[in-house]
């Protein structure tokens, strides 16, 4: 990558932000101009190893060449039609998302709240149509500890006191129960339970992994119950965890998945229910929908993303480089790692307090030329693309047993 010319430094850049902008993230102080790959090069052609990757968005890496081709493409075409019409692009992303996931249907919207939302409106309509829950009582049990976005619905079951504080009324209809806890689910499931709604993985609370059976525990609480198991798999599918979605590490199959993030392939934004033809079934014209969800653009980059993941290589890569991570987190701990869950390219790693708060380090880390995102106090995640290399991930593991020992 070639250094861009610019006539406005970092500090410019985030100086003029400040009266401008809604105050509504802390970002790190770096400034991204270009990115290629595992790499991005901020305004002063600095170059930095992303070792977050838009949380997920950027499993292929930054300007994948096969995802920019699909978008130059279909851009010198047709970019939206709305959904008043068809276009020639929706039914095969819609064909092959439904045959990559083993599902039957698709919902296209743009962003993961969005999914989550639609995830939500077609499981209270399932539970009036099908499973006859009385009109307005259906509930949907979700887990504490969750992060499914941030709009008024999804915030009403947050137990994030800074996603919720200063936000209500919440919306009603929600039961949290701890999270990796089968008998407080199933003791808050009853006969208005329209759906379960959990991540396979908790990422925004640290990359939490529920023990071995709980995913199918869920799945079988849901058979009895009769009330549908919806899995948001926004971060944790499409290839992060080491398969094409988190679940499968336990063989399970949920009633509805949900996804974004990586679906758009870092281009654009992409997301889906994808389910049941039952459940999804429940929706008619008019009930719902979006004026990008599925647009032209957006399909024919989704579609090159299911390309790119049908061949397996990518879930591979997670799988193998995975070793690779837990080992390098393996011999941190102790030096300044007191602990961290791994599964795939994704960690969540808790830092000895007394060296720094997961920002300082992610401050530090910033500085030796490596970025990644610190959440909860002294954690941090580890996300870097599916591209990334076992040497780049070998370095930046050094670069973090060397920040972590001097600041001990």
């Amino acid at each position: 990558m070639t250094a861009p010319v610019r006539t406005r430094s970092s500090a410019d850049l985030i100086r003029a932000e400040e009266p401008v902008l809604a105050h509504n993230y802390h970002p790190l102080p770096v400034v991204v101009a270009r990115a290629e790959g595992t790499w991005v090069e901020d305004v002063e052609g600095r170059r930095y190893l992303d070792m977050l990757a838009g949380y997920s968005a950027l499993n292929f890496g930054h300007r994948h060449p096969a995802l920019i081709e699909a978008a130059h493409r279909q851009l010198d075409t047709l970019t939206l039609t709305s959904r008043a019409f068809h276009n020639d692009r929706l039914a095969e992303f819609a064909e092959s998302l439904a045959e990559l996931t083993g599902l039957d249907m698709v919902l296209p919207m743009n962003t993961g709240a969005e999914a989550v939302e639609s995830g939500i409106k077609v499981a209270r309509k399932w539970a009036y149509e099908v499973k006859g829950v009385p009109a307005d009582r259906a509930t949907i049990v979700v887990a504490a500890g969750n992060f499914h976005g941030r709009t008024t619905t999804i915030v009403s079951f947050s137990t994030d006191p800074e996603a919720r504080g200063g936000f209500g009324p919440f919306t009603p209809g929600f039961r949290v129960v701890p999270y990796n806890d089968l008998a407080a689910l199933e003791a808050a499931v009853d006969e208005t339970t329209a759906a379960v709604l959990i991540e396979p993985i908790q990422g925004e609370a640290g990359v939490l992994i529920p023990d071995e059976g709980y995913l199918r525990g869920v799945r079988e609480v849901t058979r009895r119950a009769g009330c549908l198991f919806i899995a948001d798999e926004i971060q944790s599918g499409l290839g992060r965890t080491g398969r094409t979605l988190a679940v499968e590490h336990e063989d399970v199959m949920p009633d509805a998945v949900l996804l974004g993030k990586a679906l758009g392939g870092g281009i654009v934004p992409v997301s889906a229910v994808v389910a049941r033809r039952e459940v999804l079934s429940v929706l008619r014209p008019g009930e719902h929908g979006s004026t990008f969800g599925g647009n032209p653009l957006a399909a024919a980059v989704g579609s090159a993303v299911v390309e790119l993941l049908r061949t397996g290589e990518f879930q591979q890569r997670a799988a193998e480089l995975g070793v690779v991570l837990r080992d390098g987190l393996t011999a941190l701990v102790g030096r300044g790692v007191v602990g961290f869950r791994a599964r795939g390219l994704w960690a969540g790693v808790d830092i000895d307090p007394a060296i720094g708060t997961g920002r300082e380090i992610s401050r530090r880390l910033m500085d030796r030329g490596i970025l990644v995102k610190d959440t909860h106090g002294s954690t941090i995640r580890l996300a870097p693309p599916l591209t990334v290399t076992a040497a780049e991930l070998r370095s930046a593991l050094g670069t973090v047993g060397e920040v972590l020992k001097e600041g001990s």
